[in-house]
């Protein structure tokens, strides 16, 4: 069904404010990819605050070039079937969440990504951010390291409080 005019403004409107407010905006080609798939691809990612959408690339390149911040930014590779993963709070979860999709569903292939500041990663860019760990296994990382120095601490504290009473009992028992 062909949208009226009012509705590709509006959703110019939606995709401009969706990119304005994402921290990063991850392009994927999705030839072959069954509905079912497509809508369990934005359930899960969903739950991690991603924001996953297939728009006409021509909607999109219009939005882009009404961005301030991304109108320079290169836009040939935006053809063919493409779905678009948006997230305002995290830069790695879109394409972390595409790209744990694609390990069960082959036919997604990056296509590549828009950073906040407006450059176009490549698809190699994109697939080496999938790998990076996200924002929480992060900080759970640096939370853990600043908690081992006082768990090394208590731990000996123990040994030793431990030796000391085993050795109270071997006295008191002779």
């Amino acid at each position: 069904m062909a949208l009226t005019k009012d509705k590709k403004q509006s959703v110019i409107e939606d995709v401009k404010q969706l990119l304005e407010d994402s921290k990063m905006t991850v392009v994927a080609s999705y030839p072959g990819t069954t509905v079912k798939a497509m809508q369990a691809l934005r359930k899960d990612a969903k739950a991690e605050g991603t924001t996953v959408k297939v728009i006409k690339n021509r909607l999109v390149i219009k939005a882009i070039q009404s961005n301030e911040t991304l109108k320079d930014a290169d836009t040939s590779q935006l053809n063919g079937q493409l779905v678009y993963a948006f997230n305002d709070k995290d830069e790695v979860a879109p394409a972390k969440s595409l790209a744990e999709f694609a390990k069960t569903n082959k036919s997604l292939q990056f296509v590549g990504g828009f950073s906040a500041e407006g450059k176009f990663m490549t698809a190699e860019e994109v697939s080496a951010l999938a790998k990076l760990p996200s924002k929480n296994e992060i900080v759970a990382g640096i939370i853990n390291l600043l908690n081992s120095p006082m768990n090394n601490a208590l731990s000996g504290l123990n040994g030793n409080l431990h030796g000391i009473l085993q050795s109270l009992e071997a006295k008191a028992s002779n």
